[in-house]
């Protein structure tokens, strides 16, 4: 069986796609959204539809994207990865606001003719929304034709945020959009639709959207029509996909999604989906954006579903119904499964761990380096963990409920404006952070850890003097809790603070609504990282001997 999630942490709006392999196997391909987080758009590979691996990233240079002062949550929503004439082809949309009535949306098209790129610089296409996607459409002649469609966004009072699917040609060779913008589907009276993708299967185009919106109530919507530019008929019994009010076996959350057909002719749904950490049965409470206590610290996640197709070309999820499934029935395709990855980095490597990402800006050398002391990851200080503009930080998704976190730090602060040290890091509102630093009336190097919930800075322990030499840091994550410790010169482990509860570094407790209108978003989900920061602008640096994360 393939179990779910195949992408277990913060790995959302899959977009799947096969290319036949070199050797008589195919490739499987899944691009997710990175929103504020560098490199962006990752690539997941497998060759199974079993076992999956990170594979690459398709958007590794600021000429491509620039994140400089995004919001939380913003950035890159809802990647489409397609192959057709020889190549790749990558829609994204870079998302620079997500706070009241306007949302400011530019979408581009990269191309590589490797999966390993090199990537294109970008292709502007239009800004009139999110989530595009391109469809290669083959003619009778078999001429190939480029079709876009995307979410088109509304700030008019009165009416729907999301206000229909826009479907617009797309010259290659001008590199460009042309001819008529069509609004081709209005959506169901689940509301919010969004995520479009078009398949053609047996004279029908099938357009397939995500709606109802991103937390417990999403659902994957189909409509079918003989003609690319509708009408467009909705599935009867729609949704096609929904774990809303349905028991799941933890899969909540489950929508926005992509289809694949493999070589054998069978056809598997990629979709998002969480698992909240409360997790006992349908939820049907809902009040201005808060879910009945429900919280997925692990983020979106990405999941599979074997599709069967009925006699009346209509599909469902097989078995029936319309809830996901936490075991698939396997694809039938020779196994293929990946080493296992070393659980340690060393930083004994030229470059950074594919593993960790940065903050809105690439790892260069003016704060990063991991040749300055060999053996040994450098941070040079810069900006608060609440800028929006230059951290330096690098932190890897958080991918279990239950996981340890390790790291050595050698740091010599000379001020209590610099600080380095461990951290389980949502966003620039939510997180904690246990750090090394200087008391402001002492000057004793003292071990500190800080909270920040909602942008509310507090310090829920004392802070203890540390000896001279490096320190051992670490953070044990178990289920709904997760807790600090602290070593030095060989001594054993020993906890610092009080347990902090998992459910504050998640997606629901970072979006707030006021008024109807959503204050700030979360859309990622818990990462666990290292970092420096120096406020009085001296650029002190932090050295870091490993990085180590283990499942429990």
């Amino acid at each position: 069986m393939i179990t779910n999630p195949i992408l277990p942490g913060f790995h959302a709006d899959p977009s799947i796609c096969r290319v036949p392999g070199a050797d008589g196997l195919d490739d499987y391909y899944i691009a997710t959204s990175t929103f504020e987080w560098w490199p962006a758009v990752r690539i997941h590979h497998s060759r199974d539809l079993k076992h999956w691996r990170h594979h690459s990233y398709a958007v590794t240079r600021q000429s491509q994207l620039d994140l400089t002062g995004h919001p939380d949550s913003a950035g890159v929503w809802a990647p489409c990865l397609s192959h057709a004439g020889g190549q790749f082809w990558l829609i994204y949309t870079d998302v620079r606001s997500t706070i009241g009535a306007f949302k400011d949306t530019h979408n581009y098209l990269v191309t590589a003719p490797s999966i390993d790129g090199p990537w294109s610089e970008p292709h502007y296409l239009n800004s009139s929304g999110f989530d595009p996607s391109l469809f290669h459409d083959t003619d009778e002649d078999g001429s190939v034709r480029h079709w876009l469609v995307n979410q088109q966004w509304t700030h008019q009072p009165g009416k729907q945020h999301f206000n229909g699917i826009l479907l617009q040609e797309y010259d290659h060779e001008a590199r460009r959009l042309v001819g008529p913008v069509r609004n081709i589907y209005a959506g169901t009276a689940l509301g919010v639709v969004e995520g479009p993708h078009l398949y053609h299967r047996k004279g029908w185009y099938y357009l397939l959207t995500a709606e109802g919106g991103t937390f417990y109530e999403h659902a994957v919507t189909l409509a079918r029509s003989r003609q690319i530019d509708g009408p467009y008929e909705t599935l009867p019994g729609n949704p096609l996909l929904t774990a809303w009010q349905q028991p799941t076996d933890g899969l909540q959350r489950s929508g926005h999604a992509s289809l694949v057909q493999t070589a054998r002719g069978d056809w598997y749904l990629a979709h998002l989906c969480g698992r909240p950490l409360e997790w006992s049965g349908p939820n049907t409470d809902r009040q201005n954006g808060v879910y009945s206590g429900l919280h997925c610290p692990l983020g979106r996640e990405t999941a599979l579903q074997r599709i069967v197709w009925r006699d009346d070309d209509w599909p469902e999820i097989e078995g029936g119904g319309n809830a996901p499934h936490l075991q698939v029935a396997e694809s039938g395709l020779p196994e293929h499964p990946f080493p296992a990855e070393p659980a340690r980095d060393d930083f004994d490597g030229p470059v950074l761990s594919p593993h960790l990402n940065s903050l809105r800006q690439p790892a260069d050398e003016s704060w990063l380096s991991l040749t300055e002391r060999p053996g040994w990851l450098r941070l040079k200080g810069r900006e608060s963990l609440m800028s929006l503009f230059a951290q330096s930080l690098v932190a890897r998704r958080q991918q279990h409920f239950d996981c340890r976190v390790e790291t050595r730090l050698d740091f010599a602060p000379e001020l209590f404006q610099q600080m380095a040290g461990l951290v389980a890091y949502y966003n620039t509102l939510n997180h904690a952070y246990l750090h090394v630093s200087r008391d402001a009336d002492s000057g004793a190097r003292m071990l500190r850890l800080t909270v920040n919930r909602d942008g509310a800075h507090s310090e829920p322990a004392a802070a203890v003097e540390l000896v001279d030499g490096p320190v051992d840091l670490a953070v044990e994550f178990s289920h709904a809790s997760y807790q600090f410790h602290f070593a030095q010169q060989g001594r054993a482990w020993t906890a610092f603070g009080p347990a902090l509860d998992s459910a504050m570094l998640s997606d629901e407790y970072a979006t707030r609504f006021v008024d109807g209108f959503a204050r700030s978003f979360g859309f990622t989900g818990n990462f666990i990282g290292i970092a420096c920061q120096d406020l009085s602008g001296r650029r002190l640096h932090a050295d870091f001997d490993h990085f180590a994360y283990e499942a429990k």
